[in-house]
Formats: structure tokens, sequence, C-alpha cells
């Protein structure tokens, strides 16, 4: 029955403020809806806001709220995986703090984990925001998905429950540099999308950007694919067969007309065909080299400077 499970939510706040005491308004309203036991767990991830005071007012007048402070910030994925560590529940759900998900969609959640499913993501199926985002958002799951070699669902953020044998054997991923989403999918057990539209930020600024989001698919595509790494394979043979061809032709020419001029401007050409082919397979290698580097620091995927009603440690 559903009233013996308990759900923990973990909330990954940054610069969230003002989102913060409606969150807690509207999960609590939401567990109580479903009626079974819950712990809420704000992480916040070294907001530079009045993000501390607000949540230590919320726990001071509710002992199911636990607070994750950080002792800087370490990115949302680090802030989520510090509160799967803290987490108690039979289930867990991976929640924004801006609002964007809207908690109330955890009720649909539970229904499909009570009928057997391990793992039920948000599928955001539209955006409030523009065309242009719209697309590129859409367009790169689509890359992802066909360049990864799992197999990742189409508009699947992080916004999810997760069973806790799923969170365990996601915490058993020893990765500095997470891509929760992509783990999620790469553990496997039994999974299902529920679509919903995400809505706009509804307080403060966004702290997304253009270049936040190609480092975030970045991050995705070479936590999950060798692609890159079998496209220089590729490159390397092409350049060598065009080499080839390049060197039949000239040995042909130089017989057949001693006297042509020589081709300065297609070698200047070729040249720069090569190297720019050179500098892209660095750059590909780089990323890679990047990411064993990280990992092989072992430097802790966050420092907690302080937690409020740890429950945790009192079970």
């Amino acid at each position: 029955m559903i009233s013996k499970k308990m759900i923990s939510a973990i909330i990954a706040c940054y610069k969230d403020e003002q989102a913060i005491p409606v969150m807690h308004e509207r999960l609590t309203k939401t567990f109580k809806k479903i009626g079974c036991d819950y712990e809420i767990i704000f992480v916040n991830d070294g907001s530079p806001d009045n993000s501390e005071a607000v949540l230590e007012k919320i726990c001071s007048g509710d002992k199911k709220t636990t607070a994750i402070f950080h002792s800087r910030n370490f990115s949302s994925q680090n802030a989520f995986t510090s509160g799967m560590n803290q987490a108690i529940g039979d289930a867990i759900v991976l929640l924004d703090g801006d609002l964007q998900d809207p908690p109330e969609l955890i009720e649909e959640f539970v229904k499909k984990w009570i009928d057997g499913f391990d793992v039920v993501y948000g599928k955001r199926t539209k955006r409030e925001a523009s065309s242009i985002m719209n697309f590129a958002y859409k367009l790169f799951y689509r890359i992802f998905n066909k360049l990864s070699y799992i197999d990742i669902p189409f508009d699947a953020g992080d916004f999810s429950l997760m069973d806790k044998k799923v969170v365990e054997a996601i915490n058993k991923a020893d990765e500095r540099d997470r891509f929760i989403r992509g783990l999620r999918a790469w553990v496997g057990f039994k999974q299902t999308g529920i679509s919903y539209t995400r809505v706009e930020r509804k307080f403060g600024k966004t702290t997304n950007s253009f270049l936040k989001n190609v480092k975030w698919a970045k991050k995705g595509i070479f936590s999950f694919s060798f692609v890159p790494l079998e496209l220089i394979s590729y490159l390397s043979y092409f350049i060598v067969l065009l080499s080839a061809i390049a060197l039949i032709v000239y040995i042909l020419l130089y017989y057949i007309n001693p006297g042509a001029p020589k081709g300065i401007t297609t070698l200047i050409v070729i040249v720069l065909f090569i190297g720019g082919i050179q500098l892209l397979s660095i750059s590909f290698l780089s990323e890679y080299i990047g990411k064993i580097l990280e990992e092989t620091k072992k430097r802790p995927q966050y420092i907690i400077k302080k937690i409020l009603n740890n429950h945790k440690k009192n079970n």
C-alpha cells in the first residue's frame, strides 16, 4: 500500500529563494494528497542569494524537510547526487528548484511506480520557450540519441521518480562528471515516461545560456558516446585515400603534361583541409582526455557545509 511507502523529493536549488517556499508548499500538498510518507530535501548548491535563510526558516517549522548546504556551487548534477546519498525513501523524485517542473505530476509518477515501473521520467513534449530554443532542445535529444551507445528517451530531463534500487545502482557509478539522465538510462530497469509542458521560470532570471547549453550537450555526448573517436578514424581513412588519389593524379599529370604549372592554390586548400581535420581530431581527443583527467583526480563531487533535519542520521 502507498501509505506504507516513503518518497524522497530532492530539489536542486541555485538562486531560487523566491521559488523555494512555493515549491515546499506545493510538494507538501501533493504528498498529502497521495497519502504516502515523505521527506523533502532541498540542496542549496552555493546560492549567493537569501536561499539559506529561507531554508532555515522552513526547516525550523517542518521536520519533514531537510536542507543540505554546499560550500560552493558544484552543479545541479552534484546537487542531485548529494540529495540521493542523503535520501531514505523507497523512491526518490528529482526536481529543479525553479518550478519549471510541476510537483503535482508526482502523483502520476507514483501511480506508474505502484504499477511496477522502476523509473518514471517526465517527457517534455512542449516548452514555454522561444521556437528557436524548442527546436534546439529537440534537435539535441535526437542527435544525442543517435550518437549514444545507450537508448536515452527523447525530451527526458532530470525530473523523474526512481525506485530505491535504481538510485543505489546510480550511486555505485563512481563518476565525478555526472550526467544523471544518461546514468538513469544506462542502469536499465523498467522505465516509462509521462508527457508534460515545461513552463518558464517563475521567479528571478534564468541561469541558463547558449554556452552553458553547448557545454551540457558536450557533457552528454562525451560521457555516453564513442562516435567522435570513430569519426576521427573515418576521417583518417578518408585523408589517406584522398592523399593517395592526389598523388596518383599528380604523377599522371606530370607524365601527360610535364610543363603544366604546379597547383599552389590546390596545395594550400589541401593543407588547410587536412589541418582543419587534425585540429578537429585533437579537440575530440582533448575532451576525452579532460574527462579522464577529471576522474583520476578523485576529488569529492560536493562538499557539505551543514545539514538541517538530518533524517538519515536519525534513521
